[in-house]
This record gives structure tokens, C-alpha cells and sequence, in this order.
């Protein structure tokens, strides 16, 4: 391996993943396994998820340093890492301190820079790289992951990029609504990919048979605790499953779209990034209508994985680079 590549340390609340990049965005490795749960579960504590990453990133390590053409990090011009979960002030949750732990560890061994970013700037840049939004200075991203539903206002300003949030949920998550609905059909944690096969179907009773509330947007901002108890009930009642999921499903769509629509026209954005392991829903990619130039990444680098958080270390490293060529 020849020129400068960036590692990347992502410990969530349900995967880890290592990846590296090289410095023109090219993914060279991308490792992730999910976290174990026990089955009728609908996650993990924070202790447990903290356990299976301390015991998996050494493995994955030795995965990446150990592979085909005798890499052996002397290329590794820098590591970043998730070290929370939002950019924001007071963001902590204990899962980030097992990818910490190591990429601090790591960088000083390898005597290179350590970055730190938050685990939605990974999402972000993960599907914002290779779009035409990767220069854009301006533009709404949506996070849709296991514990997250926002939309993230990011501007590029001359002292940095500002991430501030703009409308989402404010209660449960999309994936949390996905989840606990999969795991009362009996379906195994995360259930996501599941439901959505299901959903793009097309068998069985047609979804209208299975009339559920509206998930209705006021100012860009939903509550989805309601319609997670009306699913709840209908299962209890033994409604046909097949139905009840494509209606769940057509009413997220159809609040991803109405929320984008309200965001664009408050804050006169015109280009909007989904990102998160349901924005890989490929239900939600046919069938979401915005009115706005939207931009999804691939499947693959939706959910959790640290591609965006290799990436972002890049972005940084060439930031400082040229930052040094100027004042020489």
C-alpha cells in the first residue's frame, strides 16, 4: 500500500466497525459486526454494548492490520473516532469510550494526529461523500438511525462546520418504532432490514385493509410514540401482518416527506441528505416524494459504520495540512 490512508473507530449502541480510507475518499477496508442481542430483546444496556465492543475491537484490529499485501500501518497518516453521539455540548454515552480507548492507543503508537468526531458527523459524511453535496456549503441532513430521528441544519463556515437541529422526533425514533414493532411480531433485534423486505413485497392483503393514524408534522417536528401503541394493539388483535407493516412503513415515508417539505420552506434549503441505517430502507427510497433535491448513500453506508469517521479524519488531516503550507 502506497500513500496516506486514515483510520476510522466507531463503537455504537448496536455495531462496531473499523474502516480505512485513503486520501482521495477510496474505502480500502470496512468491518463491522452488530452487537449480539438476546433474542426478544430490544437492545442492549450501555454495560453490555460497552463489553462486546471491548472484546470484539481487538479482533477487528488484528482483521485490518493482518490483511492480504502485508499492510502494516506505516501508511496511516491519521486516526479519528466517534466520541459521542452529537456534536453538540453535553453529548456522552459510554459505548464511544471503547473506540476511544483504542484509537488514542493506536494513534500513539503509530506517533500520527487522533481526531475526534461525533457518531452523526460519521453518518453525515459517510453518504454526503461522492454526492454533489461534498462541496456544498449549505444543505439539511437527516439522521434516521436506531435511537435518532433528526434533521441536522449543516453550514460550512470559515471557522468550521455547524450542525444545529432543526426538526425531527421528539419522542422515539423511527428505529425504535421499527424495532419494537418487529420484535412483538417475533422478529429478531434489529428488525429493520426485515420489515423492510416485507414492505417492498407487494404480497398479500393490500395496506389500505389496515387503516393506521397519520404521522402528522407541525413545523417539521413528529411524535411517534402514538402510532407504536396503535401497532401494538393491532398485533395484539391479530391483524395480518403483511398489511399492517406496509401501512406502518407508507405512513414513515409519507412523514419523512412532509417534515422535508416544511423544513426546505422554513429554512429556504433546497438540498436535503437522508443518512442512518432507515434511510437504507428501500421502501423509503422508492416511494419518498420531497419536492427538493434529495440524496441518498449507498445501503451499505447508511447504518452504522466508521467509512464517514475514516473520512472525516481525511478531511480534517488535509484541513490542518494546508493550513500549515500558508502560514510557512
Amino acid at each position: 500500500m502506497s500513500g496516506r490512508c486514515f483510520l476510522g473507530i466507531d463503537t455504537s449502541n448496536y455495531k462496531t466497525s473499523v474502516a480505512l480510507v485513503d486520501e482521495d475518499g477510496r474505502i480500502l477496508a470496512n468491518h463491522q459486526r452488530f452487537l449480539t442481542v438476546k433474542e426478544g430483546e430490544r437492545g442492549l444496556r450501555q454495560s453490555d454494548a460497552v463489553f462486546q465492543h471491548v472484546n470484539r475491537l481487538p479482533e477487528m484490529m488484528e482483521q485490518l492490520f493482518r490483511k492480504p499485501g502485508g499492510f502494516d500501518g506505516r501508511g496511516i497518516a491519521a486516526v479519528s473516532v466517534s466520541e459521542r453521539p452529537r456534536p453538540v455540548e453535553g453529548s456522552y454515552m459510554p459505548v464511544f469510550m471503547a473506540g476511544l480507548a483504542v484509537a488514542r492507543s493506536t494513534a500513539a503508537a503509530l506517533g500520527v494526529p487522533l481526531y475526534r468526531v461525533s457518531h452523526q458527523e460519521g453518518h453525515i459524511e459517510a453518504v454526503r461523500h461522492g454526492t454533489p453535496l461534498e462541496t456544498s456549503k449549505r444543505f439539511v441532513s437527516f439522521h434516521f438511525s436506531g435511537g435518532t430521528t433528526e434533521a441536522i441544519l449543516v453550514e460550512e463556515q470559515e471557522n468550521g462546520t455547524s450542525y444545529h437541529i432543526v426538526g425531527g422526533s421528539r419522542d422515539i425514533s423511527y428505529g425504535q418504532l421499527l424495532d419494537r414493532v418487529g420484535v412483538a411480531l417475533g422478529m429478531r433485534f434489529p428488525c429493520g432490514a426485515e420489515l423492510d423486505e416485507i414492505a417492498m413485497s407487494g404480497s398479500g392483503e393490500n395496506p389500505e385493509a389496515v387503516r393506521i393514524p397519520a404521522i402528522r408534522s407541525r413545523d417539521g417536528w413528529i411524535n411517534l410514540s402514538g402510532i407504536e401503541t396503535c401497532c401494538q394493539r393491532l398485533i395484539r388483535e391479530g391483524t395480518e401482518t403483511e398489511a399492517l407493516i406496509r401501512s406502518l412503513f407508507r405512513e414513515i415515508t409519507a412523514s419523512v416527506g412532509t417534515m422535508t417539505r416544511q423544513i426546505a420552506e422554513k429554512y429556504g434549503v433546497a438540498d436535503f441528505l437522508y443518512a442512518g441505517g432507515v434511510s437504507s430502507s428501500q421502501y423509503v427510497r422508492t416511494h419518498l416524494d420531497t419536492g427538493t433535491r434529495r440524496y441518498f448513500g449507498a445501503p451499505e453506508l447508511s447504518a452504522d459504520n466508521a467509512v464517514g469517521v475514516a473520512l472525516s479524519g481525511g478531511k480534517y488531516y488535509a484541513a490542518e495540512a494546508c493550513q500549515r503550507n500558508t502560514t510557512e
